[in-house]
């Protein structure tokens, strides 16, 4: 599963750079501590496998300790590269790589969840922009006299090239779900209730499910591990697993409709945004949700709940949507969803962010 920084990664490489995407430290030993591989995905992209000559816990017990030890590595890492960093482009919510042993290289820092703590509040510093996909997320960061820039996730091309718009295989609408099914945050009574009050309603699941499938770890609870097992069983629901990106943006097109159910209460980010909104509207299909506070101000963009205390609206929800769907996904609003998409295509980020930094330099502010 792709996350926005493999997706940016690949994006920058398209777009002319050499890209080096640094993975978390190993725990394994790695011959010479660094290893750059030439990834498969682009001739321009290549992968930084590397562990540390030195304790993770020295993190948790002397930050200050870690982050000396790491300028040493990070040092060690640009000698391998070989070239000169113009720009470091962090992710990192964990404070492992201090931005001010990257020397002169232009910093970005982005935090794309709400920071759960002080560490993740720190590994802005010495950042030159801050850029988040939510208001909310850059207001923890206020402290930081920096410029901030909110931008909405971006679109992969593969969800964007298709240009057939396949029907359904059968009369039945089909409504699809895609994601980690391990999250904590997937409010299980809901979505177990929204199946059962719509038998006529074929449910399509894409996802990680069991632990080995996800690349991005999850819960590995009772709720969460047996929920896919329970619906696999159920006479209107298809479980399809990973898929590849390619194959998904196909089969999302046989979609009549999407649907989104967390427990805001319960997701680290509150429900302030989510990144798999913006593959559903590029099919231009409507969107049903619980409540996500980015797309409150976007009126006709996704059909969703109003309120943030728990999801008993959601079922009445869906099924006027449901029973709905010729004035829900008319021409015009097919439009407007796919033009909203088009617009966040990561290729258009970039240009985005591009124009944000050459704005800050001019005006120095």
């Amino acid at each position: 599963m792709y996350l926005s920084k493999h997706h940016y990664a690949i994006a920058l490489a398209k777009y002319g750079n050499n890209v080096y995407f640094l993975n978390p430290p190993s725990e394994k030993n790695i011959k010479n501590e660094v290893e750059i591989v030439e990834s498969k995905i682009h001739p321009s992209l290549f992968i930084i496998n590397h562990s540390i000559f030195f304790s993770k816990k020295l993190k948790f017990k002397f930050i200050w300790l870690f982050h000396f030890l790491m300028k040493f590595h990070i040092k060690k890492i640009e000698k391998n590269i070989g070239k000169e960093i113009d720009i470091v482009w962090s992710f990192d919510l964990g404070n492992y790589y201090p931005l001010k042993s990257f020397g002169s290289a232009y910093k970005i820092f982005s935090p794309f969840d709400k920071p759960q703590n002080n560490a993740s509040i720190n590994s802005a510093i010495n950042s030159d922009i801050i850029i988040s996909i939510a208001p909310e997320i850059l207001d923890f960061y206020n402290k930081f006299n920096v410029p901030k820039h909110f931008i909405h996730h971006g679109l992969a091309e593969e969800f964007f090239n298709q240009n057939k718009i396949n029907k359904s295989i059968e009369s039945k609408v089909r409504i699809g779900l895609s994601g980690n099914w391990l999250r904590k945050d997937i409010d299980i009574n809901c979505l177990l209730q929204i199946i059962s009050e719509n038998p006529n309603v074929t449910f399509e699941f894409w996802g990680a499910y069991q632990p080995h499938q996800s690349n991005i770890g999850g819960e590995k609870g009772i709720e969460t591990a047996d929920l896919m097992v329970q619906l696999i069983n159920v006479k209107n629901v298809v479980v399809h697993g990973v898929k590849h990106p390619k194959e998904l943006a196909k089969e999302f097109q046989r979609m009549d409709g999407f649907l989104i159910c967390y427990n805001i209460l319960k997701d680290q980010s509150n429900g302030i945004n989510y990144h798999k909104i913006i593959e559903y509207l590029s099919t231009g299909k409507v969107v049903i949700a619980n409540n996500i506070t980015t797309y409150s101000s976007l009126p006709g963009i996704i059909e969703m709940t109003n309120s943030r205390e728990d999801n008993s609206e959601l079922p009445k929800l869906f099924k006027e949507v449901v029973n709905n769907l010729q004035h829900y996904n008319q021409p015009n609003f097919i439009s407007k969803r796919k033009d909203f998409a088009l617009v966040n295509l990561y290729s258009n980020k970039i240009r985005e962010i591009e124009k944000f930094i050459s704005y800050c330099e001019t005006s120095n502010t």
